[in-house]
């Protein structure tokens, strides 16, 4: 890999793309420690504590959101706007048609309005950001968040986050753009891995404190997430493909079509998505609970509410392991329906008249395609709702918490790792160089 690796930085084209991807990630380094002032840092990492959903948002942007800094939102509005405009493609007729037929035009207008959407959730999630910590700043006996008040400061604080979000969100398409692979999924990708040296840095300390028995349970740990690695990268990668068969045809002299070719299905077509919107779901409640810690000091009715939900949503639980696994499982079977569009496959091989061998065209054609999505998504789901819940057993079985590596960042860090060496090799064979798969 070493020497595929050099033989890529050997090609001028290939040695620049790579280049603009280690300074987008520089820049967005640079961003994360740009801190907002007038914000209590101790008071908001003990906030931060507290909230589930705080945590899981602040795993993607590499310890902004713990700074504080203009860039605390990270990416998650356009994350957001992105798959709000792939569900509307599917309801929206209009967008449905601009998507399949608007060519080049078509996808920057929608990427323009994936822009715009991500402004408006960006604008809304830091005003309701701002107003919530300005809120607790002003009723808070231990001390606030900001230090500063007034509408001046709020103002202020609102369009920094804002102008931070929409800052990544360039930085990602220009990454995108001159680079290799896309930008917004390495920036999420740098982000999880920035983690890491505070992750290893708690982990080496508690093993130096509890001795030999942790450094077993660690080497167990390690050796299972690797094994976890491995079956995320065998999932990503598999594949299924239907054959199809195209007869010839003669237009005047020539003699198009009389080959064969395949459709190829993947395993994991819903990506990591469907474990975020199922996680995003499970913390909410948590989340939630948390703002009424302080009126149910003197509110019995509102304590068995905290005490009720605080019970229910405990990771630790098996109830929650299984509402958690289903939910990965709906969202799956829902995702893959929409990136899949198997009437629009079927209608296509029907116009250019291509057939899966023993079976008729048409119908019958999206109806068998429509079994081996359904098969194959089975295979997804139920691994996609494993990986979700393996962690926690994982932690509980080696003891073993100062080193978080949850499903949805091995799922990214694996999927962008692959996508960009499988992008670099493209790049190669295009050039006659040997790739990294052999």
């Amino acid at each position: 890999m070493a020497a595929t690796f050099a033989d890529a930085l050997k090609i001028d084209d290939v040695r620049k793309r790579i280049g603009w991807v280690f300074l987008g990630l520089a820049v967005f380094v640079l961003t994360i420690h740009i801190s907002m002032p007038g914000v209590n840092k101790d008071v908001w990492n003990a906030l931060l504590s507290r909230g589930e959903l705080f945590q899981f948002l602040g795993m993607f942007t590499g310890g902004a959101l713990n700074n504080f800094s203009v860039a605390a939102m990270g990416i998650t509005p356009y994350i957001n706007a992105s798959i709000i405009m792939q569900l509307l493609t599917v309801v929206i007729p209009q967008l449905k048609d601009l998507q399949k037929e608007g060519g080049d035009i078509g996808r920057r207008k929608i990427g323009q309005y994936t822009r715009t959407l991500t402004l408006v959730l960006a604008t809304l999630q830091a005003v309701f950001m701002t107003l919530s910590l300005a809120r607790y700043s002003a009723t808070s006996t231990t001390g606030g968040v900001f230090t500063m008040s007034g509408i001046g400061f709020y103002v202020m604080v609102i369009l920094a986050l804002v102008a931070g979000t929409m800052f990544l969100m360039w930085l990602g398409e220009l990454m995108t753009e001159r680079g290799i692979g896309n930008g917004v999924s390495m920036l999420i990708f740098a982000g999880i891995v920035l983690r890491f040296p505070d992750y290893l840095h708690d982990t080496f300390a508690k093993a130096g404190v509890q001795g030999a028995t942790y450094v077993l349970s660690l080497i167990i740990f390690m050796v299972i997430m690797i094994l976890l690695v491995a079956a995320i990268v065998m999932i990503h990668l598999g594949q299924r493909k239907v054959p199809v068969q195209y007869p010839k045809r003669q237009v005047g002299r020539k003699v198009y079509g009389g080959h064969s070719t395949y459709i190829p299905i993947r395993v994991n077509n819903a990506g990591v998505i469907s474990i975020i919107f199922a996680i995003s779901i499970m913390y909410l409640p948590n989340t939630f609970a948390q703002f009424l810690v302080e009126p149910a000091q003197n509110n019995p009715w509102l304590l068995n509410v905290l005490h009720f939900i605080n019970a229910i949503f405990d990771p630790r639980t098996w109830f929650y392991n299984l509402l958690y696994a289903g939910l990965v499982i709906f969202f799956t079977y829902f995702y893959s329906a929409i990136t899949f569009n198997i009437q629009d496959v079927a209608d296509n091989m029907k116009k250019y008249g291509g057939f899966i061998p023993g079976i008729r065209p048409g119908r019958p054609t999206a109806e068998y395609l429509e079994r081996v999505l359904s098969r194959i998504t089975l295979v997804s789901a139920l691994f996609l709702a494993f990986i979700a819940v393996a962690p926690t057993f994982i932690m509980q079985l080696t003891g073993v918490n100062t080193f978080f590596l949850g499903s949805t960042s091995l799922l990214i860090i694996v999927g962008v790792a692959l996508d960009t060496m499988q992008q670099i090799e493209a790049r190669l064979v295009m050039r006659h160089y040997q790739g990294f798969m052999k």
